[in-house]
């Protein structure tokens, strides 16, 4: 369900931030939208997996792993338990730093992992790895 508009300047990328506090996706928004991404935002997991359920076009999905509802481990899971989300990339962005933990979310289908806090370089390379942006020099 890979959702590419085609504006005048090319493609538009769209990713989804999904993370309980409101800094931390307005911060993730500031970096993403510097980046050409079309961005949205949810509060928790029950609400991103609603939404991408009820069609929602996303490209990419950051997501944090301590959230209620559903917490970013189960999203990744749900999400990866149904086929019609196979190309959605996804990558944690969380505060959990335990190597058992990384372990487990890429295990359960995330595709990158990154570890607040972390800086805009940090993010352009696990997009980079992606293949969503082009590698810094």
């Amino acid at each position: 369900m890979i959702a590419i508009d085609r504006g005048a300047s090319g493609p538009v990328l769209r990713v989804l931030i999904v993370d309980d506090s409101r800094a931390m996706r307005g911060i993730l928004r500031r970096m993403l939208s510097t980046l050409g991404f079309h961005v949205t935002e949810a509060s928790n997991g029950r609400e991103a997996f609603d939404r991408l359920l009820a069609g929602e076009p996303a490209d990419l999905v950051l997501v944090d792993w301590n959230m209620p509802e559903l917490n970013g481990y189960d999203f990744i899971v749900a999400v990866r338990s149904d086929p019609m989300f196979n190309r959605l990339r996804l990558m944690m962005v969380t505060t959990e730093t335990e190597m058992p933990q990384v372990t487990r979310a890429l295990a359960a289908g995330a595709d990158e992992y990154v570890m607040k806090p972390f800086t805009p370089d940090v993010i352009s390379g696990k997009l980079a790895l992606l293949g969503l942006v082009p590698a810094l020099p």
